[in-house]
């Protein structure tokens, strides 16, 4: 039985919208969307150095987004209703899931940014089921992008 997504779901969805909004946040994202690309931990090290800016944005953007994944894993936010507007969270999982795998091996924890995964790899599922052949196109175009 699939729950009904109440106003409490909807208050969240806002607040966390209105958490992005944020001058530095904002600045993050800009950064995460345009420039990183990282393919494997190399490229990763690269673009990320520990202590600069670029680490920083990186950390942001990800735990944010892992925060909201486990909002969704624990229950608290109504998954399909955030799968309507939550896009982004995609966007991240298409550009970390590359050298994620090593970037776990290296820190030897495998639980790091596992919510994100398990609802990006959700969403793909609602995606194919809302409109089929959908998440290829989406995949391809921030990979190339």
């Amino acid at each position: 039985m699939d729950v009904h997504p109440t106003y409490d779901d909807v208050d969240l969805i806002l607040r966390l919208y209105e958490l992005r909004r944020d001058e530095k946040m904002r600045r993050a994202r800009e950064w995460f969307r345009y420039f990183f690309k990282a393919k494997s931990l190399e490229d990763f090290q690269r673009l990320c150095p520990p202590g600069s800016d670029e680490n920083t944005y990186y950390r942001m953007v990800t735990s944010y987004w892992e925060m909201v994944a486990s909002f969704i894993t624990g229950s608290v936010l109504h998954e399909k209703l955030f799968f309507q507007s939550g896009r982004e969270l995609l966007f991240v999982w298409e550009r970390i899931r590359d050298f994620l795998p090593a970037y776990r091996e290296l820190m030897q924890d495998i639980h790091i940014l596992k919510n994100l995964e398990t609802v990006a790899k959700s969403y793909v599922s609602w995606m194919e089921s809302q409109s089929p052949g959908s998440y290829a196109v989406f995949s391809s175009r921030v990979r190339e992008s």
